[in-house]
């Protein structure tokens, strides 16, 4: 039976993960993993399930096909861009590195750090993905 919950709070969680924004989600996927953990497991229920919803909430969608290929196929740019933090997907690179918009797609733009190619969100300057 917990089985059965659990899974239920998950795809329910993932449903809104899906349907909202990167910032909403969170918000929506706490709610959502609440009202489901509360109808099943009562107040305790609600606690976990907002917690498990707001983790999936989180999630980053990775772009479509034709973001990536578009951004594999560009030339190297001419000068090397380092920083000292690791690059990873969900945490933002500083906004004074250069990214250049995907003209199909305005939602994602790309830079090369640390000699890797990098989808970011233009506006927050978060990772989207990293290409290897």
């Amino acid at each position: 039976m917990k089985k059965i919950i659990l899974a239920s709070c998950a795809i329910l969680a993932a449903s809104f993960a899906t349907q909202a924004g990167a910032q909403q989600g969170t918000v929506n996927g706490a709610a959502g993993g609440a009202i489901t953990g509360a109808i099943v497991g009562g107040p305790v229920g609600a606690a976990v399930g907002g917690v498990v919803g707001a983790v999936a909430g989180t999630a980053i969608d990775p772009p479509p096909r034709e973001v990536v290929t578009y951004v594999q196929e560009q030339p190297a740019p001419t000068t090397s861009v380092v920083v000292e933090q690791p690059i990873a997907v969900g945490k933002p690179i500083p906004q004074g590195v250069v990214v250049t918009p995907v003209p199909s797609n305005p939602k994602y733009a790309y830079t090369v750090v640390n000699n890797q190619r990098v989808i970011v969100d233009p506006q927050t300057h978060t990772v989207v993905q990293v290409i290897q």
